[in-house]
């Protein structure tokens, strides 16, 4: 099992930190460290297309779509330099991360060609339509339906917790397309434009003060009956295959965050005396060696030769980092005392350690809440009986 990076790829490793830093010094030095995702979004426009400029928007895809042919190692590498620089979240993650190696594994010859350039170039975001108010952890209950008419897939029903819809132009659907069908028979994937009189977006403002979060409802929304991915009827295979990306080499910027994260913490301790209290010492080791394991079992998970399948590393995933984050967003507020709960902000608006407190909260609920992700442990990782379910 291969931990480490060798010295080409080190290299490969300064280059990207060079550039990166580089930018954050310089032309986008005003959206280095901006926490909130929907900060600044047209700047954030820009920059994802100064990403494609210089062929470092998707590196992992093939040259032919915009990529550098990039190895898996490569790839860590990049989303840990990227983390480590500063540089804010992509707000077009989820194109980059899952629409585009769903298409490129998933689509069409001509679907490539549509959709591949403008998401590596930074000029066609996407957001996800997956989550429903009765369908949240339990995607297979979906109720959006879609029906052929007239050469267009028409759509009627309602997503939530679609990030950043506000400034997408396209959402990927999960729809059911065949009437009577229960769990996860009868489901389509559709590719949709979001401008369009049959969507509407409404806000949801979260417990941050940010507002990434929205409700997509759709009203007759239409889209080309070839815009669908793969063939009518197999869209959960279609997802669980997308959901597989998700657990990809992000996971490794994603623990560059933590560790920019955990380091303010260590140096707030320090700087107000916390740091004296052998409590909050014993809870700062405990957070360090948690995201030291979280490190090596993404280390294992990706040297799996299988990625689209998600194995027991994977499963586990999700609820470790989860949990760990919440606990330090706690131990993020107990070092700053009383003084962490007031904002300096004229707006409701908090500094990183407040932020990452309360966004924290929702990070065991979204993408499928702890409860959930135990039985999908116990189900398909060990092979427990199913936990019953009103549709089975």
């Amino acid at each position: 099992m291969k931990l480490g990076f060798s010295p080409e790829e080190e290299l490969f490793r300064q280059e990207c930190a060079d550039w990166l830093n580089g930018q954050m010094a310089g032309e986008f030095r005003d959206i280095k460290g901006i926490t909130k995702l929907t900060g600044s979004p047209e700047r954030r426009k820009e920059w994802e297309q100064q990403l494609a400029e210089h062929r470092w928007s998707c590196i992992g895809w093939p040259s032919q779509w915009g990529g550098r042919d990039a190895t898996l190692a490569q790839q860590v590498i990049f989303a840990e330099e990227y983390a480590r620089a500063g540089v804010p979240g992509r707000v077009n993650h989820i194109g980059i991360e899952l629409a585009g190696p769903t298409i490129l594994t998933f689509g069409t010859e001509e679907q490539k060609q549509r959709f591949l350039p403008g998401i590596a170039g930074g000029k066609t975001i996407f957001c996800q339509g997956f989550s429903e108010p009765n369908a949240g952890s339990d995607l297979a209950s979906v109720r959006t339906k879609a029906r052929l008419e007239g050469g267009e897939w028409v759509v009627n029903g309602q997503k939530i917790w679609t990030s950043l819809a506000h400034i997408s132009d396209w959402i990927f659907v999960v729809t059911r397309t065949e009437e009577g069908s229960q769990g996860p028979k009868g489901l389509t994937f559709l590719m949709m434009p979001i401008d369009q009189p049959g969507i509407e977006i409404r806000g949801i403002r979260q417990i941050n003060g940010d507002a990434e979060f929205n409700e997509t409802f759709f009203t007759d929304a239409r889209c080309p009956a070839d815009s669908l991915i793969g063939a009518v009827g197999d869209g959960w295979r279609i997802a669980m295959g997308l959901l597989a990306f998700e657990r990809g080499v992000s996971t490794l910027g994603q623990q560059m965050g933590f560790r920019n994260e955990l380091d303010e913490i260590i140096a707030a301790a320090k700087a107000n005396g916390a740091a004296n209290d052998p409590l909050v010492r014993q809870r700062l080791a405990k957070a360090e060696v948690g995201l030291r394991l979280m490190r090596y079992g993404a280390l294992r998970m990706l040297s799996q030769t299988d990625h689209a399948k998600i194995d027991g590393a994977a499963l586990t995933y999700k609820i470790q980092w989860a949990s760990w984050r919440r606990s330090l967003g706690e131990l993020a507020m107990d070092v700053l005392g009383q003084g962490g709960e007031i904002s300096d902000h004229a707006e409701y608006e908090w500094d990183t350690l407040p932020n990452l407190f309360l966004f924290s909260r929702a990070d065991t609920i979204y993408g499928g809440t702890n409860q959930i992700q135990r039985n999908l442990i116990a189900e398909r990782g060990l092979g427990l009986p199913r936990e019953p379910r009103g549709n089975a």
